[in-house]
């Protein structure tokens, strides 16, 4: 993998010199970017970027790492040796769109390995994608990805696609590149479980048939000590996520982001009747220790090469949770001879190598990928 470019002040123009250059540079045969949301550029903007021959993928996020630093502003395009095989699927929101009937089995017949998975965050559909990703595609491919888009919590194009920028879009691009994934997250119970009982896509209406949050806000604000309200939410329920039980492995959080004047809950990720959510805590330690274990997993999942890349796809609420001990998060995954890149996400996607592919929250998700 080439770092093309990085600049935390990404002017325009510069980027736009270098996906010119690159379309000289024949040891480059695709292009993947990772870009902040707060660089404020506009939708023109992105798809004069997106405006050359080599095929290219990648997303808007809150926040992007590079040589192991976390970045609020700029851009970073990645040079990869291979050209994959894109899928770009759109209004996945809507009910109608199938996306079994869409996604191409033909990936398998070609031996492709490793699969990147970028998705509007925002999209009400995620759960339904993931589902179908794994009907079609099964574990005979390592998935790596996460949900796009702001902190500012509106829907808005943050896809990156050979054709331009795009909202409620996800796009994948398939690779025949060996690597090793590994996931962890370190949240811990600390109350429950509860039944869903009414739920709509990533909107939880009900717990134990009471408003959801009224179960949620006897929960934390016993522990947090803290009265919560539609304006301090999002800061408190930071440290409280649910998690949904999986027989036999680590439960798939589900991060609240809004509270609606009904006492309804907003989640980044669908949440479904009749299953069985705890509400979580965690410590700083736990999450750094996961994150290196998540590290740790990815190695043991692929043997050692000298071409070898390391991806870290984590969430942006980590970031909010751990704030200055963030650092020593990033520090935890990799080594110093293998830099960190990768972003800070609204969502994370993955499979951990022999296990169901998920959409988790508040999750680190680490890939080591050979041949880029």
């Amino acid at each position: 993998m080439i770092t093309l470019f990085f600049s935390e002040k990404a002017q325009l123009q510069d980027i736009l010199n270098a996906m010119q250059q690159l379309q000289n540079d024949t040891s480059v045969q695709s292009v993947l970017i990772f870009s902040c949301d707060k660089n404020n550029f506009s939708t023109a903007d992105y798809n004069a970027i997106a405006d050359i021959e080599k095929p290219l993928f990648g997303a808007i996020f809150p926040q992007i790492i590079y040589q192991s630093t976390h970045y609020e502003k700029g851009i970073l395009l990645l040079g990869i040796s291979e050209r994959p095989n894109i899928a770009i699927l759109e209004n996945i929101s809507l009910e109608e769109t199938n996306f079994e009937e869409i996604l191409d089995d033909r990936i398998l017949d070609e031996n492709y390995k490793t699969l990147f998975v970028f998705i509007d965050g925002f999209a009400t559909r995620i759960g339904n994608l993931i589902e179908s990703l794994f009907n079609i595609y099964g574990i005979e491919l390592n998935f790596l990805g996460g949900g796009a888009g702001s902190l500012d919590m509106v829907q808005k194009p943050c896809i990156i696609t050979p054709h331009g920028l795009l909202q409620d879009a996800a796009i994948l691009a398939a690779f025949k590149l060996d690597s090793g994934i590994g996931v962890n997250h370190g949240w811990e119970p600390l109350d429950g479980p509860f039944k869903v009982t009414n739920s709509h896509k990533n909107t939880l209406y009900m717990l134990e048939n009471k408003a959801a949050f009224e179960i949620y806000k006897d929960v934390v604000e016993k522990d947090s000590g803290k009265i919560i309200t539609s304006d301090n939410f999002f800061d408190i329920a930071k440290a409280y996520p649910f998690g949904i039980t999986k027989i036999g492995k680590e439960k798939i959080v589900r991060d609240p982001i809004v509270l609606l004047d009904d006492g309804s809950l907003v989640c980044v990720g669908e949440l479904y009747q009749n299953t069985f959510v705890h509400i979580l805590k965690g410590q700083k330690e736990s999450l750094i220790q996961a994150a290196n274990q998540a590290f740790l997993n990815a190695r043991n999942a692929i043997e050692k090469t000298d071409d070898e890349n390391i991806i870290f796809i984590d969430c942006i609420s980590r970031v909010l949770f751990l704030e200055d001990s963030f650092q020593r998060e990033l520090d935890s995954v990799g080594n110093h001879n293998l830099p960190v890149v990768g972003a800070l996400t609204l969502g994370e996607i993955a499979n951990s190598g022999s296990d169901f592919l998920e959409f988790y929250n508040k999750t680190a998700v680490v890939a080591i990928i050979q041949g880029l």
